[in-house]
């Protein structure tokens, strides 16, 4: 008896499969249950941990390259890659709880609009930082690329202004002479 062709939903899980019994006439299925000791699960819950120089204004970027949810309309699979950038206040999201968060979209629905401010409003929340932009890139779909930009900026907050330094008058990467 040949196993089922592997499905979507099966990459990325651990499966111990049996055959479920059937009776004459009816489809053959199979039942699959996760292993219980998988190491990590998707969840909804972001960790924190103090910023280590709260005194100083600095730029944490973060390339989110593996996001997917659903889409509402049809069900299919949405692909993103999500951009993270924020100057953290008293509070820095600690990156594997991040991880596990992001994966728990990948069974959700979600207008990609949506997604992209929810996810930035549960950052905020948990965070409560300067500063924070998130960028959504997703895949095309039906033949278009969306992306979806998305801000948040403390009452009070404003950027330091950039330091512009002079050039130098030769270059290190000039030294032929």
């Amino acid at each position: 008896m040949q196993a089922r062709p592997l499905h979507m939903s099966d990459f990325g899980r651990a499966f111990a499969c049996k055959q479920a019994p059937t009776g004459q006439g009816q489809r053959e299925s199979f039942i699959h249950e996760r292993e219980r000791d998988m190491p990590s699960q998707p969840s909804k819950t972001l960790e924190t941990f103090d910023n280590p120089a709260p005194e100083n204004d600095y730029a944490i970027y973060m390339r989110i390259p593996e996001f997917t949810c659903l889409c509402p309309a049809t069900g299919q699979p949405d692909f993103a890659e999500l951009h993270l950038q924020y100057v953290a206040d008293q509070k820095c999201v600690e990156l594997k709880s991040l991880k596990t968060y992001i994966w728990s979209f990948r069974e959700e629905g979600a207008f990609h609009e949506a997604v992209t401010n929810r996810i930035l409003a549960d950052l905020v929340a948990a965070t409560d930082p300067r500063y924070m932009r998130l960028t959504a890139y997703f895949n095309v779909r039906g033949g278009i690329y969306t992306s979806v930009v998305a801000e948040h900026r403390k009452p009070g907050w404003n950027p330091p202004a950039p330091v512009q330094l002079p050039a130098p008058a030769r270059s290190p990467l000039d030294m032929n002479g």
